[in-house]
């Protein structure tokens, strides 16, 4: 019986999640997604850098310092990432007050800033 409450709770958080979501958040993880997949890749066949102490203290990397790391390794210009993360920024923001159509434009600014040739 002790194990119901459990999954009720579970259950109910699982709902308000899924609630909150604005009409753009799956979007957002299919994009942010996307990129983090291309700055790996492009860390796989890019040159490589000494070790960060950071690196050594058991963290894990985040995509964004994933991303800073091939920014100063010049894999990925600077301006780049950052037009990027401000695009990012800019959709989570649309999203949360539920325009859906600016949401949509960020990220597409987002993916053309990344994917651009």
């Amino acid at each position: 019986m002790r194990i119901l409450p459990a999954y009720v709770a579970v259950a109910l958080v699982s709902s308000i999640t899924a609630g909150l979501a604005g009409p753009c958040s799956q979007q957002i993880d299919r994009v942010q997604a996307k990129i983090d997949a291309k700055l790996e890749a492009m860390a796989a066949v890019g040159r490589s850098a000494r070790e960060s102490t950071a690196a050594t203290m058991h963290r894990q990397p985040t995509p964004e310092s994933l991303a800073a790391a091939e920014a100063n390794l010049g894999d990925v210009s600077a301006e780049k990432v950052q037009a990027a993360e401000a695009f990012m920024t800019r959709a989570r923001d649309a999203d949360r007050a539920g325009d859906q159509s600016a949401c949509e434009q960020a990220l597409a600014e987002a993916q053309r800033v990344i994917f651009q040739q």
